[in-house]
């Protein structure tokens, strides 16, 4: 085995590492909402049981209205149109609000893609990925991701902004790389060929401590 392929090898290593502790921390994270879940539930039980108890159906109403009110405030699940990009979008904005970054998101896609689904995932994952990192660099106040998905045409549409410690990123032979190291630089390299295979467009592009990747995907 030659050194460039050892080398290659402990990169590509490094990298499905990182992934396997990205994935473990979105899973633990919507575990520990899951039992947050479960806790408020019992509460909320226990009061409207009280009110029921001494006859108070008044006060039952009011809180039933009240949560109703809080669950439609608090309802962010994005629903795409698409299960699997649903998914990890889901995943990937809650593991950003646990880390304290806002997410504003609006997506949407109205038909059946021809995009395969896990080509869709390596590229939200991994765009979702890099927004993370460059906010954590940053002040809580200052930090924020921003989605939009959507159709033009007969193309998908996806952009995502995110802001950086940095006023203008720097190109090294003319593309932006990855400032995480070690095997990070994968992800990048990924969605590069992604986008290729299917004949898209890929744009990035920082300015004014904000760095937006935009992409079109023929469908």
């Amino acid at each position: 085995m030659s050194v460039f392929t050892k080398r290659l090898d402990k990169r590509i290593a490094a990298y499905q590492n990182e992934l396997i502790k990205t994935h473990y921390a979105e899973v633990q994270n919507m575990y520990n909402q899951m039992r947050g879940w479960r806790h408020d539930y019992r509460n909320h039980i226990q009061v409207m049981k009280s009110f029921a108890s001494s006859g108070d159906w008044e006060a039952v109403v009011r809180y039933l209205d009240e949560l109703d009110h809080d669950l439609t405030t608090v309802d962010t699940v994005i629903k795409t149109g698409n299960k699997m990009a649903d998914a990890i979008l889901n995943s990937k904005i809650s593991l950003a609000k646990s880390k304290h970054i806002p997410v504003a998101a609006d997506a949407h896609i109205p038909m059946e893609l021809s995009t395969p689904e896990l080509d869709l995932c390596v590229i939200l994952g991994n765009l979702f990925d890099n927004a993370i990192e460059a906010n954590l660099a940053l002040p809580e106040e200052k930090r924020m991701i921003r989605l939009y998905m959507d159709m033009k045409n007969t193309q998908l549409y996806l952009s995502i902004t995110n802001f950086t410690a940095s006023k203008k990123l720097p190109k090294i032979n003319g593309r932006f790389r990855s400032s995480k190291g070690g095997g990070h630089g994968f992800g990048l390299l990924r969605i590069d060929k992604i986008v290729e295979r299917c004949g898209g467009y890929l744009n990035r592009n920082s300015e004014d401590g904000a760095f937006t990747t935009e992409i079109l995907l023929p469908q």
